[in-house]
């Protein structure tokens, strides 16, 4: 494949002419580019991670605006469900959060129980299977190890596959999706598996995986319009040529 690097300015310079291209980067650049590029960005709906069941979870995780997140009185974590527009965060209460005039108050925001992640895991979803992943966290540290051998593979595919078989139908056909061990001491319960969120693989580093097999998810999830799945019209971020969905309920 030929990789070109897109002018930091912004814009697609020679790019503009050719087809069938894919796109590696952030969101923000994209916006300027995908039209030019004919391609077609799949991304996880913004209250994907809210509308998952508890035993998915185990936490408590709402959507927002940001002016209501500004309100809270309590400490929580807070996150834009996809782009990085503010740092994600535990925000002691709503006042602490970012301002600027790029934060509007209809922002979307993830709002969470504050919650301690014991180990973090990234995985490379491709057709609702795991194509590879990595272990990228431990205690909120970075601490990235392959999955393949990891102590905790078994346990990781177990959950994965759990997961996917309830609500891998909520997902688009190509999307990186964050696991880990969740300590609950202060319930007095064992540490438990649990979603940390979803993010688009074109927009994901891929720690200690297989880079070849996490080219492959990243190809997919931002490829030209043409080979568009009727399936992922739902989950393309180009509005301007899908019919996005913003809400998929597991049952």
């Amino acid at each position: 494949m030929h990789v070109e690097i897109l002018p930091a300015r912004g814009g697609t310079g020679a790019m503009r002419e050719r087809s069938g291209g894919h796109y590696y980067g952030g969101p923000a650049y994209a916006a300027g580019a995908v039209d030019d590029l004919a391609v077609a960005l799949l991304e996880p709906t913004d209250n994907w991670l809210a509308a998952l069941p508890y035993e998915y979870t185990g936490r408590r995780i709402t959507t927002a605006t940001l002016a209501e997140a500004r309100l809270l009185s309590r400490p929580a974590f807070v996150k834009p469900p996809s782009d990085k527009c503010f740092p994600a965060a535990v925000y002691p209460e709503g006042r602490c959060l970012p301002s600027g005039p790029e934060l509007k108050p209809d922002t979307p925001v993830q709002i969470s129980d504050v919650v301690t992640w014991t180990a973090e895991f990234r995985l490379f979803l491709l057709e609702g299977t795991v194509h590879t992943g990595s272990q990228y966290a431990t205690f909120g540290r970075l601490d990235s190890a392959p999955l393949e051998g990891h102590r905790c593979h078994d346990a990781v595919r177990e959950f994965a596959d759990g997961l996917l078989a309830g609500c891998g139908h909520t997902l688009p056909s190509a999307v990186v999706v964050d696991i880990g061990l969740l300590s609950m001491p202060e319930h007095g319960a064992a540490d438990r598996w649990a979603v940390v969120e979803a993010n688009m693989a074109w927009f994901s580093n891929c720690y200690a995986a297989d880079p070849d097999r996490a080219l492959d998810v990243v190809l997919r999830s931002a490829g030209p319009r043409s080979r568009l799945a009727a399936r992922d019209r739902r989950f393309c971020r180009d509005r301007g040529h899908a019919d996005p969905v913003r809400h998929h309920p597991c049952p």
